[in-house]
C-alpha cells in the first residue's frame, strides 16, 4: 500500500516567513494534486518551543548559518521558526489539509533538533510516524514538502533505513539551500541511498 507524506509544509518555511525557503510556494498546487491520488495521507510538522538550541537567538553572539554542538551533535543554527503556537507554525492555509488523515508533531524536545518525520537527529526520539505507517500496512511512500535539503532528506534516509520503497517527487520539493549546491548534494546522496527521484506525472506508474 502508498501512503503520501508532506514534510513541513508551514508559513515559516513559504515566502514571508522566518525560515523561508526560495520558491516554496510553488509546490503547494503539486502536492494540493498529488492528494487526488492517494488513499493515505500524513504531514509532519516543526513544532519548536522558543527555547530551542538550533535557534541562532538562543546563542548569544551567534547568528544563523553558525555552527555549534548540540547535545553531542553537529547544529546548524537557525533563525526562530515554527514556534509552538506562532502563525510560522500553521500549515499553510494553501495546503489542502481535508485530506489529511494524521500530522505528526516533531522538534517539541529544545535540547535536540529533529529534521526528520521519523526520528530526532540523534535517533533516540521516534515520532509516532513509523508506527502509524506500519499499522496501515504501508510499504511504499511518496515524500514531498520542505525543505529538500533539509527535513525531507533527513526523512528520506530514515524511511530507506527502516525498509519503505521510498520515492522524492521532485517538483513537489524545494530546497533552502543555506549553502550553495546543498540542495543538489542532497538530491544526490538520496538517490545513492536508494531512494527513486520521480516527478509528479509519474507517480501513478510507481502505484
Amino acid at each position: 500500500m502508498n501512503a503520501l507524506l508532506i514534510v513541513d509544509v508551514q508559513n515559516d518555511f513559504l515566502p514571508g516567513g522566518n525560515l523561508a525557503v526560495p520558491n516554496g510556494d510553488l509546490i503547494i498546487p503539486v502536492i494540493n494534486n498529488l492528494q487526488k491520488k492517494f488513499n493515505l495521507i500524513v504531514a509532519s510538522r516543526d513544532w519548536h518551543p522558543a527555547n530551542h538550541g538550533s535557534f541562532a537567538s538562543n546563542h548569544p553572539g551567534r547568528k544563523p548559518g553558525d555552527t555549534t554542538i548540540l547535545n553531542g551533535l553537529d547544529q546548524i543554527l537557525w533563525p526562530d521558526h515554527c514556534i509552538q503556537g506562532s502563525p510560522g507554525a500553521e500549515l499553510s492555509s494553501m495546503l489542502n489539509q481535508s485530506l489529511f488523515h494524521k500530522v505528526i508533531f516533531k522538534g517539541s524536545n529544545p535540547e535536540v533538533d529533529s529534521y526528520s518525520a521519523f526520528f530526532d537527529n540523534g535517533h533516540k526520539i521516534e515520532t509516532e510516524l513509523h508506527h502509524f505507517l506500519q499499522k496501515k500496512g504501508i510499504k511504499r511512500l511518496f515524500i514531498a514538502g520542505l525543505a529538500a535539503d533539509v527535513c525531507v532528506w533527513f526523512t528520506v534516509k530514515d524511511a530507506l533505513k527502516l525498509s519503505y520503497e521510498t520515492f522524492l517527487i521532485t517538483d513537489a520539493t524545494k530546497g533552502v539551500n543555506m549553502n550553495p549546491g546543498d540542495t543538489e548534494n542532497a538530491l544526490k546522496d538520496m538517490k545513492q541511498e536508494g531512494a527513486i527521484l520521480i516527478s509528479s506525472e509519474q507517480v501513478e506508474d510507481f502505484m
